[in-house]
């Protein structure tokens, strides 16, 4: 490695000079001729303190080289391009180092060779005659015009036939559009050139077309999924690049949920919240470049491990943003009192890591790496692994940008006005949708209550009152415990988007995931209960554990199908050193089919062993859980026999099973290890759940719903995950 300086110029062209003959040799050995060969000299450079490498070119000229001041000044300007582009910004004081060269060596293929003509001096082409032609003219319009009818033979290289014109010879025609002509090359080709602008002409306008809206519905969700698969592909944890615990969305500019990749429920449903509280505190303050983050449960955020990047979009002729986009990542470690920031025994925020509210990442252009990492080492518990969250926070950045970057190219294509119709058309399709969902679900239920008890002994309660009428639904939390000692509060935002993901679920058509789904919905939660509580109230266990039994509380209030496993399992283990999280698959419940009368006309089984409701991550390859973490997976099986009977069965769940390879701290923050997934309609409720730790000298250890032990070499973890209820009387 080297510092990118003049002095150092001079070994790194060495050493590329090393390679190229070293390519020459080898493809001369394989008979190449010498003057075939073309090289290409690269360096892998990357800013002082990071670990990521861009590929640019090195300067080079045939018979001599530029200056070292002069090579230097282009490598710097091409990785600064490059590293602009993925990223959105430059790391301003950060020295480049190269780290690797590379090159090159390529033969050009044989080519046929053909004859060159001399070019003709400028005429006008003989035409045979004249004729009409129906085709598109310069306003995009099509109309009959006046085509020059030219024969292929007539034509001489270096003439040009202005359009509109037909081209005939023996075995093709050639249309010359108006606004186009056809240039007759050295080579004796035709090529068709533009010669009129384009005129810039919508189809769209901004009344809601059916056709259209549709067309916008996948425009929108295919930018977030390019988001998801830049954050995917420039993550460096596993939490992010392996397990996929991310999101990525669309917001307009009052920061409504506009559409988003099938990512993480909790997140998408939740993210709006924390787009709002930015917009809300930097009003007449934002400036182009500016990107902000936040991880704050009570201002939008969910829990702390969960990190919201959030990225203005504007216009050049636009004073303020127009749009916004978020990516929401889970950190593998941003502080608290285990490795892993997902403490089971936590009782304040402050114990579960560093708070982050509306902080400036980028200031117009320019990464604030030294101030980021100040705040992610401070407080009472900071991060054990800063540089890692920084890593995953350019990452998000970049993400972000390539929404930035698509919508632009959108404003461009159809103009912003349609962009702007078409975000409240979707909007206003979705809660058409969800009204229609209502309406169906009218015709079997008025109202419903559940009470979904918790294993700490909270409970949540819901009712539901739909008015078929008004194609509207009331759900009200009222009755739920009260704000806990513990960490199973859940902030107003996660409440909120486990009402969206049900009522979400419950419509047939495609549309995405967005604020108007919500417009239809009452949402009644009483402040200083457990999901609407107050600081400093922990919240770690809330946005996973608690949304998960809202979402099972609220289908069980419905009577749509037994429960999925109230819980997602948070497995996490690490030191200093490592840290690590994941969720655990476990049985899904099964379910009734209704008709338009709400008639029970069949059902579903439930899924074995997999990610739930408000979850959506993937397990880590164990490829690379092993090769990155000192554990061995022992092994990861169907729990057979776990879900619930009935006329159609619960999936089943899962057993887990982590052997430790050096010392650490594991840690399990569960539910449904006391009580089953419960059943509907007769079904029956799954097996609960099972954690302890079998120690290598052969003691177990049983752990409750939550539990944090001290992990020796030999020692292994073992989570029997819940099986989902089933539905129905069997027999029946």
């Amino acid at each position: 490695e080297l510092r990118l300086s003049p002095e150092n110029v001079v070994p790194i062209r060495e050493a590329l000079g090393e390679l190229a003959l070293a390519a020459h040799q080898e493809l001369e050995r394989q008979q190449v001729s010498r003057g075939d060969i073309q090289v290409h000299r690269r360096v892998h450079v990357r800013y002082e303190g990071t670990d990521s490498a861009l590929i640019v070119p090195f300067p080079h000229l045939h018979g001599g080289h530029v200056s070292d001041e002069q090579a230097m000044h282009d490598v710097t300007r091409a990785f600064e391009a490059a590293y602009r582009q993925r990223f959105a910004f430059l790391m301003q004081g950060k020295a480049l180092i190269v780290e690797a060269v590379s090159v090159e060596a390529v033969v050009a293929g044989d080519a046929p060779t053909e004859r060159d003509h001399a070019l003709s001096a400028a005429r006008e082409v003989p035409r045979r005659d004249t004729v009409r032609m129906y085709t598109a003219g310069l306003n995009g319009q099509a109309a009959w015009h006046d085509a020059a009818l030219i024969v292929r033979e007539d034509l001489r290289p270096g003439d040009a036939v202005p359009g509109p014109a037909i081209i005939a010879e023996q075995n093709a025609t050639t249309i010359v559009e108006p606004g186009w002509e056809a240039v007759v090359t050295a080579f004796d080709h035709i090529v068709l050139e533009r010669r009129a602008q384009r005129a810039m002409q919508f189809a769209a306008g901004t009344t809601v077309d059916p056709v259209l809206l549709e067309v916008f519905n996948n425009l929108f969700m295919n930018i977030a999924e390019q988001m998801g698969l830049q954050l995917q592909n420039t993550a460096y944890s596993v939490n992010i690049k392996e397990r996929l615990d991310f999101s990525c969305a669309l917001f307009d500019a009052e920061g409504n949920l506009i559409a988003n990749a099938p990512h993480m429920p909790v997140h998408l449903g939740s993210m709006g919240e924390s787009i709002k509280t930015v917009i809300r505190q930097n009003t007449g303050r934002m400036q182009p470049g500016d990107v902000y983050v936040l991880n704050d449960p009570y201002h939008g955020g969910t829990h702390l491990p969960d990190v919201t990047v959030i990225t203005p979009v504007y216009l050049d002729a636009v004073a303020e943003p127009i749009f916004y986009v978020g990516s929401r990542g889970h950190h593998a470690d941003i502080g608290g009192v285990t490795p892993g920031s997902m403490p089971p025994f936590s009782t304040r925020i402050e114990e579960e890591g560093v708070q982050i509210n509306n902080v400036k990442l980028v200031d117009r252009g320019t990464l604030r790496e030294r101030e980021i990492l100040e705040l992610l080492a401070s407080g009472e518990y900071p991060s054990r692994n800063p540089h890692q969250n920084l890593a995953d926070l350019k990452a998000q950045i970049a993400a972000n940008e390539k929404g930035v970057q698509e919508l632009r190219k959108m404003v461009a294509q159809f103009g912003l006005d349609v962009v702007q119709a078409y975000m409240r058309h979707v909007q206003d399709n979705a809660e058409e949708s969800v009204r229609r969902a209502i309406t169906k679900l009218a015709a079997r239920l008025q109202n419903g209550r559940f009470t979904l008890p918790l294993d700490n002994g909270a409970q949540i309660q819901v009712a539901v009152t739909i008015d078929g009428d008004a194609r509207s639904a009331r759900i009200d939390f009222t009755g739920t415990s009260a704000q806990q000692l513990n960490n199973f509060n859940a902030p107003t935002a996660v409440c909120m988007a486990a009402v969206l993901y049900v009522f979400r679920m419950l419509v047939d058509d495609d549309i995405p995931l967005n604020a108007g789904c919500l417009k239809p919905i009452e949402v009644v939660i009483p402040d200083g209960s457990m999901l609407k509580p107050h600081p400093p109230a922990s919240v770690v266990a809330g946005n996973v554990e608690t949304s998960t039994c809202i979402t099972n509380a609220i289908i069980g209030a419905l009577g749509l199908m037994g429960a999925s496993q109230c819980t997602v399992n948070n497995f996490t283990f690490g030191n200093e050193r490592y840290q690590y999280y994941e969720t655990i698959s476990g049985g899904s419940g099964a379910g009734g089919e209704f008709d338009g009368q709400g008639r029970l006309v069949g059902g579903f089984p439930g899924t074995s062993v997999v990610q739930t409701h408000m979850t959506n991550s993937r397990m880590t390859d164990p490829e690379v859980l092993e090769w990155r973490f000192p554990v061995r997976l022992e092994s990861y099986e169907i729990r057979h026999g776990s879900g619930g009977p009935g006329r159609w069965p619960g999936g089943d769940g899962g057993v887990r099973r982590v052997r430790f390879l050096e010392p650490m701290t594991a840690s399990i923050l569960s539910n449904g290890r006391v009580r089953g997934a419960f059943g509907m309609a007769g079904g029956e409720a799954g097996a609960v759940g099972i954690n302890r730790v079998l120690r290598a000298d052969g003691a177990v250890e049983e752990l409750a719903h939550i539990g944090s032990t001290d992990m020796l070499p030999g020692d292994i973890f073992e989570i029997h995950t819940p099986g989902g209820g089933g539905f129905g009387s069997e027999g029946v």
